[in-house]
């Protein structure tokens, strides 16, 4: 079978993509899989890269290169067709300009929009509600089949990566981010946050578990402007010892080791501390408490989805009006992490607003200390996902037999 997929940021690569190719290629290891990476705002750059490190047999087209093929020009290593257009993260347009060009059955997973409803083929689905959904948006019922979250497998497969030295056993993960915005403001937040912990508990492990998407770099050059005045983060600079970086406060009394394995990490952690995302998802999916934080000190520094999100491009008044429509969406949302609102409780423990770090340092602490919590949602967070376990290879299964 030849595939062409399309994929926008971190969580798509890492949480969809890299499951279901891998089932793909274990049942089919002539596949021939075209990876285009799309432009859009919750990319890092780095995207392609990492494609291409855990595929290297695939051929990855960075957006650059995707746009010019969408334009009607030739790219290195583009198929003369293929067999199956798959969507798996940007814009729906995307995949359907990729079809337009190379032909073959159309497929999406868990979003569709009325006006490709009848271009569809299949249309993968997460859960139930999201069978309506696609419903909804005109997708036939016969052509939708539940397969479950493919990001429970990508979780699993990552967390059975090596574990750094570093990782804290029973201790507090710090998992900030990897967008634009989340790795300037709040890795030095989240620094901060460390540092109160530190002060009234001296004793408790902490470490960064940051996206393999992120370049220390931009950790570094984060760290030493401190982040945006209105969140009340310190500065601090990146450090080396060996192989090993760390986050530091600039007086030298806190370290923080950072760590790439981020969910290996997570699994030997007695709490994490993240943010609203795919990541939620994946550490529910391994049973690990989590108290995820919605920051909105300065809320037009976010990326929402839509075109909303370019509001603040507009001189003089872009800034507020970008503030009050994040502002309008945060207040929308009883729950903002996926394992609560499919819960439909708060499983994982959400705060909203504007933040101190010294708030954040105290919640935290009163969740690490809270033994009867910390096990009882770790057992209902597993629990919420156990039947999505496989969804990578009852899709991929349903692909080939599609393309046959």
């Amino acid at each position: 079978m030849r595939i062409a997929m399309t994929a926008n940021g971190p969580g798509e690569v890492a949480g969809w993509v890299r499951p279901l190719l891998r089932r793909l290629y274990a049942r089919d290891p002539r596949l021939d899989a075209h990876i285009f990476l799309v432009p859009d705002d919750y990319a890092t750059g780095a995207e392609a890269a990492m494609a291409r490190a855990l595929f290297p047999q695939a051929r990855v087209y960075d957006p650059a290169e995707y746009v010019r093929f969408a334009l009607g020009r030739s790219v290195a290593g583009e198929p003369p067709a293929v067999d199956v257009v798959q969507y798996l993260g940007g814009d729906l347009m995307h995949a359907a300009r990729l079809r337009k060009r190379l032909g073959g059955i159309a497929t999406t997973y868990k979003f569709a929009k009325p006006r490709y409803a009848a271009t569809l083929a299949r249309a993968y689905a997460v859960d139930d509600a999201n069978v309506e959904q696609l419903k909804r948006c005109d997708v036939p019922a016969d052509r939708i089949a539940k397969v479950g979250n493919l990001a429970i497998d990508g979780a699993l497969l990552e967390a059975e990566q090596p574990l750094e030295d570093t990782a804290p056993l029973d201790g507090i993960l710090i998992m900030p981010g990897s967008r634009a915005h989340e790795v300037e403001e709040l890795i030095p937040f989240f620094l901060t946050v460390a540092r109160r912990i530190k002060r009234e508990r001296p004793e408790i492990p902490i470490a960064f578990g940051i996206s393999p998407f992120t370049d220390l770099e931009a950790v570094r050059a984060a760290l030493a402007r401190g982040g945006d005045p209105r969140i009340w983060s310190e500065k601090g600079r990146l450090v080396h010892e060996g192989e090993v970086a760390f986050a530091q406060s600039l007086d030298g009394s806190l370290r923080v080791p950072i760590l790439r394995n981020a969910l290996a990490a997570a699994k030997r952690a007695r709490l994490v501390l993240t943010l609203p995302g795919t990541k939620t998802i994946e550490l529910a999916a391994l049973g690990v408490p989590v108290v995820s934080i919605t920051p909105l000190n300065a809320p037009e520094l976010i990326t929402i989805n839509g075109p909303l999100t370019y509001l603040d491009r507009i001189p003089v008044i872009g800034r507020k009006l970008k503030g009050a429509a994040v502002l309008a969406a945060a207040t929308r949302f009883t729950y903002h992490t996926q394992p609560n609102i499919d819960a439909g409780e708060m499983l994982i423990a959400e705060l909203h607003g504007t933040l101190s770090p010294g708030r954040v340092a105290r919640v935290a602490l009163e969740r690490y200390d809270d033994a009867d919590w910390l096990a009882s949602t770790g057992a209902r967070l597993r629990d919420l996902y156990t039947g999505h376990v496989g969804a990578a290879d009852r899709m991929a299964a349903s692909l080939l037999e599609l393309a046959s």
